[in-house]
C-alpha cells in the first residue's frame, strides 16, 4: 500500500544542513519527496515536503516518525502527517488550556492568593508528568483554595495570557470553516470569557464550587481528567460529522495523552518528556500558531 504523507519541518533554526539530513532520513525510509515549499515569518520557518511512502501502515508511519525524531537537529521539529488530514474539507482542532492555549497554570495563580503557589506548583508538575492521579491531585490542589473570596477568580482572569499565536491559530481554523474546541482540567470560571472572546465552538472545564461568595475548596461534578478529554474529542467530532482521522489535538501534560492518541494527529506543545516521547509530533517553540502548518490550514 502506497500513501501520500507530508513532512512538515518547523522551528527557530531551520538550516540547509538540517533539511538535508531530513531528506536523507526520509530517503533511507523509502519515502520519495514529490515537492517542497518554504514559508514562515520573522519568528520561525516552515518547510513542507510532500511525500510518497510505500507500505504506509500505522506501524510504518510510527517508524518513520521515530527515525525523523532521532535524527532531528536542534531547533528543527518535523511532523509526519497523513496527506488526507491536511487536505480534509473539515477538521476539528481540540486543545488543552493551561500551558497550551494560555501561558499559565490557573490553579497556581489561584493558589498564590492562598499563599500556596509553590506547594501547588510542585503537585501540578508531578501530575503533568503522570506521576499522580490527576483527579486526586486536582482535589488536593483545589482544597487549599477553601475560604478565598470568589473575587479572586476575576483577579486571576486579568493575569491570564494567551500563548503566542493562539488567537491567530483559532482565527485561521475558523476562517477556513473548521471547528475549534478546548477541554481543560482547569476551571470554567476562567475559561468561559476566553472561549467567548475566541469564538470557540466547544469548551469544557471543571467548575469551582462557590458558596456565600467564597470558594469552598471543591469542584462540582465529575473531574475533567485524561479519559474525559478523549471523550469530549470523540463527542464533538461526532457532533460535527468529522472523522477522528481529521482531528488535531494539542496538549502538554500526561492528562492529554488519551486525547492526543485518539486524534488524527496529536501534537505535544512544549510538553513534558513523557508526552513528547509518544505524541505524533512535537512543537518545541512558544508559537502555538505553528500548529496550523502541521494541519495544513
Amino acid at each position: 500500500m502506497t500513501s501520500n504523507v507530508t513532512a512538515v519541518s518547523y522551528g527557530l533554526n531551520v538550516t540547509s544542513a538540517g533539511l538535508e539530513q531530513l531528506r536523507s532520513v526520509l530517503a533511507s525510509q523509502g519515502a520519495e519527496v514529490l515537492a517542497e515549499t518554504a514559508s514562515g515569518d520573522d519568528r520561525y520557518q516552515v518547510q513542507v515536503l510532500e511525500l510518497v511512502l510505500p507500505d504506509a501502515t500505522a506501524a510504518r508511519l510510527a517508524a518513520l516518525r521515530r527515525a525523523v525524531a532521532e535524527a532531528a537537529t536542534e531547533g528543527l521539529d518535523t511532523a509526519i502527517v497523513p496527506a488526507d488530514l491536511r487536505t480534509a474539507g473539515r477538521k476539528l482542532l481540540i486543545m488543552d488550556v493551561d500551558s497550551t492555549l494560555i501561558q499559565q497554570e490557573v490553579i497556581e495563580l489561584l493558589a498564590a492568593y492562598a499563599g500556596k503557589r509553590e506547594e501547588v506548583a510542585a503537585v501540578t508538575e508531578a501530575a503533568m508528568r503522570g506521576e499522580l492521579d490527576f483527579a486526586q491531585s486536582l482535589h488536593a490542589r483545589v482544597a487549599v483554595l477553601a475560604g478565598l473570596p470568589a473575587d479572586v477568580v476575576h483577579s486571576v482572569r486579568k493575569e491570564v495570557k494567551l500563548s503566542e499565536g493562539a488567537d491567530q491559530l483559532v482565527s485561521a481554523f475558523k476562517a477556513a470553516g473548521h471547528a475549534v474546541a478546548v477541554v481543560s482540567g482547569g476551571f470554567n470560571q476562567i475559561l468561559e470569557p476566553i472561549a467567548a472572546d475566541l469564538g470557540l465552538d466547544y469548551w469544557q472545564a471543571n467548575e469551582l464550587e462557590i458558596v456565600d461568595g467564597a470558594l469552598t475548596g471543591k469542584v462540582l461534578g465529575a473531574v475533567v481528567d485524561r479519559a474525559a478529554k478523549e471523550k469530549y474529542l470523540r463527542e464533538w467530532a461526532a457532533a460535527e460529522g468529522i472523522a477522528l482521522e481529521h482531528t488535531v489535538a494539542v496538549g502538554d501534560g500526561a492528562n492529554d495523552l488519551d486525547m492526543l492518541g485518539a486524534a488524527g494527529i496529536g501534537v505535544a506543545f512544549n510538553a513534558k518528556p513523557a508526552v513528547r516521547a509518544v505524541a505524533d509530533a512535537a512543537l518545541n517553540m512558544p508559537y502555538l500558531d505553528a500548529v496550523r502548518h502541521v494541519a495544513g490550514v
